[in-house]
């Protein structure tokens, strides 16, 4: 399992914006994200991964203003043995999904004339049990409502 962080570039809110919603409007008053087209696309294109790459399982994931935290499970039964990467062409790993994804997202933006660009390179962490998961979770499911406390909110409270 993979824990994957993806950037805007220069960490620009692309995405949207977090806001505080009026009491009553979600249980706890928690903030959310006021998504925009392009938002909405990253969001729609991550949930379409599994048709592109059908061994790429996917987890929990948010869309923040100006970045994604999605967790990645690659099923890959066949694959018996570890084998070193190698230079050339790559296709049933980490970066050629994270590739593809963040290619058909800019794509979108291109043909459709919205102003969008990723950040050049992507985080990436491997889930090594099963506490760390759980805390790699959470963390993505809170993201929206610590905000405020984020390393990637250019405005965040210190």
């Amino acid at each position: 399992m993979y824990f994957v962080t993806i950037c805007t570039k220069d960490r620009i809110h692309y995405f949207g914006g977090i806001a505080n919603k009026p009491p009553g409007v979600e249980p706890g008053n928690c903030p959310s994200l006021q998504i925009t087209e392009i938002g909405n696309i990253a969001q729609q294109f991550w949930t379409e991964i599994p048709q592109h790459y059908p061994f790429a399982v996917l987890d929990e994931f948010v869309i923040m203003p100006n970045h994604t935290h999605g967790i990645l499970f690659f099923n890959l039964p066949d694959k018996t043995d570890w084998t070193p990467n190698v230079f050339g062409m790559q296709s049933k790993n980490l970066s050629a999904v994270i590739r593809a994804y963040k290619s058909s997202v800019k794509r979108y933006a291109n043909q459709n004339q919205i102003e969008f660009e990723w950040q050049s390179r992507f985080h990436d962490h491997i889930i090594r049990d099963e506490k760390e998961y759980y805390a790699i979770k959470n963390y993505i499911i809170n993201n929206p409502q610590n905000w405020n406390k984020d390393k990637f909110n250019k405005n965040k409270i210190q």
